[in-house]
């Protein structure tokens, strides 16, 4: 009955973790190895020999508090040691409750050392022997564990269970538990990012510079105006621009051919002074009293030939994002 008893308190932490959801934090093992007897009771050792060594196992389960404290309770059966001439035996088994520390060695491997208390049951028969005793004593111990996966991990464990009922007993062994909270998260599939383009298209731009009669100074508020063709330059890397000088008719073709050509230089010149353009970026071109837009014959149309024609072509622009692929 009393094996009964020490079961009892097991079995329900055992009941309840595998009744737990998926990702909680308990875990069930069982352990096999020897038990090792010393200092055993006089009225035992005085009239017969002991085996001090004999096979033991048990079941256990804990709850992983943190990823390196945990509260574990088990049973160990500590083996049936034969009492020679006698006849008899000794048996003895151990619920105990313990706390349990463990320290990452690498990335599979945990040392870990436990302590805590033990109730315990033992008892001698044998012809001229008869001895028996129950309750509470410290107990420690310490190991190595292993996880083989996730969910799965192997124990290679000492246990020191101190004054049981008298002797004192030590058990080695080898021992696997079922850890259920570390069971794999389902993990989103990582997204697949594909480049999407788009093409953006820059209008024309165009701008009208006047000149003075037989000048070719471009004036500082005119200069000020050249800001969108200076930003499109910098900016866009394969934008060009066309700088076309004219002139009215006062005057030869050749020397108005000239003249048109150093207007076109005078601006393009103010273009590049506050960037390094490469200058096959800006074209220059005079094409003299050639291209009029108005009426030689008067003032006023002849102030409106007297000009720089300033002209960037439109250009598409591809812009490359990423996007999560559909």
């Amino acid at each position: 009955m009393k094996k009964i008893i020490l079961m009892i308190p097991l079995a329900l932490a055992v009941s309840n973790s595998v009744h737990a959801s998926s990702d909680n934090p308990w875990y069930v093992g069982a352990r096999a190895g020897a038990s090792f007897l010393t200092n055993m009771d006089d009225a035992v050792t005085s009239v017969t020999q002991i085996e001090d060594t004999n096979f033991a196992g048990g079941v256990f389960a804990g709850y992983q508090v943190t990823p390196w404290f945990a509260l574990e309770t088990g049973y160990t059966h500590l083996g049936n040691a034969k009492l020679n001439n006698r006849q008899g035996s000794y048996e003895s088994q151990v619920a105990d409750v313990v706390t349990k520390f463990s320290f990452s060695a690498t990335s599979h491997l945990d040392i870990y050392a436990k302590a805590g208390a033990f109730y315990y049951d033992w008892n001698a028969i044998g012809s001229g022997v008869e001895s028996n005793d129950n309750g509470w004593a410290p107990t420690a111990g310490a190991g190595l564990e292993y996880f083989i996966n996730k969910n799965l991990s192997a124990r290679l464990e000492y246990q020191y269970y101190n004054d049981v009922g008298g002797p004192d007993i030590q058990f080695a062994g080898l021992g696997f538990a079922y850890h259920w909270g570390n069971s794999t998260p389902d993990i989103a599939p990582k997204p697949v990012y594909v480049d999407q383009v788009t093409v953006t298209t820059l209008e024309v731009l165009k701008l009208s510079v006047p000149f003075d009669f037989d000048s070719s100074t471009i004036t500082k508020t005119d200069t000020d105006k050249l800001s969108p063709f200076e930003l499109r330059l910098n900016e866009q890397g394969a934008a060009k621009v066309y700088v076309i000088g004219h002139t009215d008719d006062k005057g030869s073709k050749t020397y108005n051919q000239n003249l048109s050509l150093k207007r076109a230089q005078s601006v393009a010149d103010a273009l590049r002074q506050h960037s390094s353009l490469d200058d096959t970026r800006i074209i220059v071109e005079g094409r003299g009293e050639l291209e009029p837009v108005a009426s030689n014959n008067t003032k006023e149309g002849r102030a409106q030939n007297r000009r720089v024609d300033i002209i960037s072509p439109s250009i598409d622009v591809e812009t490359v994002t990423q996007v999560i692929a559909e």
